[in-house]
């Protein structure tokens, strides 16, 4: 026989239940006007530079002196950067300005149908380096800090490989380099021929977002189309949890195309043939060798990260000249950008790995004449090939301006192609 108590307390409990799920359905409609208004990437910034789609943005600083070398957020081609500054308590942006850097972005913005054939030549070799350029000569800096996330982070690597005397310091958080059996989303997506890029952009052009969005959500398929849905109805109530859905929902939805070529380009060297992590990659005929990453580096990871597992990174860290700094959070792919743990833990950290290689001393600034600090001024020259030119015996840009190429580059190693064009840079800054 039924306690009457019981029963009692069960309907009681039945009616609060319900009363609970009709006042969080009042709620609906407001949160729903919270979705569709709320604001990202708030953080004060202009545009300094732009080309082609891309533009480079420059934050307004949040302390009155700045750390002498600037840095550059390369971030990828599959979504808006605005996650890096996503909320203004939740902003990898502002953290770094807080830290006292002088910050800038890329944008690289929707591409059109004219840009499918784009490639790693025209992002990494022209449209990067053309920031970085802009970036040292707005700061009057040979040499900047570079930070990529996931794709950004392959673009990053190259750049660096490329031309490791324009960054002075390298970051790579969840790095997409070596994707291949690591039960990431691309190996779902294209492991065991199960998706022919080239047929994709044989009949789009561009990879449309949507078929993109669509293999990064079937890695979780009951989280991305149910379970988060269930967790904000249960946290309708609280205006900051929805706000802050609100903000992560805005990201996931304002996702762009990705240049055909470029997404081709991209699984092939960081998944097929793995040629980064090979050290096979070549750009415009040059190689991208790993062994020119000679600059302190950090690599940035997430612990349960499913885009880029964590095991990438690890053994792509071993990989790397040097002993690269390791920064480790107990979060996701998007976590590390915005969660509470890493911007209570982790972004401190690395603005602190920065900040103490982000300082010139006195004896080498690059605004004195003469020496390492004189060769800096010449468009190429940052501090490996400074100290390569004056260890053959050139002290500065006379010295440069009165060299015989030939000789020169044999005792530098310098590519004597590259060394001519400094030669005549000094040369034309000495008339």
């Amino acid at each position: 026989m039924t306690d009457p108590a019981s029963a009692f307390d069960i309907q009681q409990q039945t009616w609060e239940n319900a009363a609970d799920f009709l006042e969080k359905l009042g709620r609906v409609d407001d949160a729903s006007s919270q979705l569709a208004e709320v604001e990202v990437g708030q953080t004060p910034s202009r545009v300094v530079y732009e080309e082609n789609k891309l533009e480079l943005l420059h934050y307004e600083p949040r302390t009155d002196e700045q750390h002498d070398v600037p840095i550059l957020f390369v971030y990828a081609l599959f979504n808006k950067p605005f996650i890096l500054d996503l909320q203004p308590d939740r902003s990898v942006i502002r953290t770094f300005l807080d830290h006292g850097f002088d910050v800038y972005m890329i944008d690289w913005n929707e591409p059109s149908l004219l840009d499918h054939t784009l490639t790693f030549e025209d992002y990494v070799d022209r449209y990067l380096d053309n920031c970085v350029n802009v970036v040292r000569e707005r700061s009057g800096r040979g040499a900047i800090n570079l930070l990529g996330y996931c794709m950004g982070g392959a673009f990053s690597v190259l750049y660096a490989a490329l031309y490791p005397e324009k960054v002075r310091n390298l970051g790579l958080m969840a790095t997409a380099v070596n994707l291949r059996d690591t039960d990431s989303v691309v190996d779902q997506w294209v492991g065991d021929d199960f998706f022919d890029t080239e047929t994709l952009i044989d009949t789009y052009g561009n990879a449309p977002a949507e078929i993109v969005d669509a293999a990064f959500s079937i890695r979780e398929p009951v989280q991305n189309s149910l379970t988060k849905y269930l967790r904000f109805f249960d946290g309708i109530e609280d205006e900051d949890f929805v706000e802050n859905f609100a903000r992560m929902e805005r990201w996931i939805e304002e996702s762009i195309d990705i240049p055909g070529r470029m997404l081709v380009d991209f699984i092939e060297a960081t998944y097929h043939e793995q040629k980064i992590y090979n050290n096979e990659m070549y750009i415009d005929g040059r190689h991208a060798d790993l062994e020119n990453l000679d600059m302190p580096i950090a690599q940035v990871i997430g612990n349960y990260d499913s885009v880029v597992p964590p095991e990438a990174p690890r053994e792509f860290t071993e990989s790397l000249p040097g002993e690269p700094a390791v920064f480790e959070a107990d979060t996701g792919h998007m976590g590390l950008a915005v969660s509470g743990r890493s911007h209570g833990e982790l972004w401190p950290s690395v603005c602190a790995w920065y900040a103490e290689r982000s300082q010139i001393e006195d004896s080498a600034t690059e605004e004195t004449a003469g020496g390492e600090a004189d060769l800096r001024w010449i468009d190429g020259i940052g501090t490996t090939y400074a100290k390569r030119l004056q260890e053959a015996g050139v002290e500065g840009i006379a010295d440069l301006a009165a060299a015989a190429p030939e000789p020169l580059a044999e005792a530098a190693d310098v590519p004597a192609g590259r060394l001519e064009g400094w030669i005549e840079q000094a040369r034309t800054m000495g008339e």
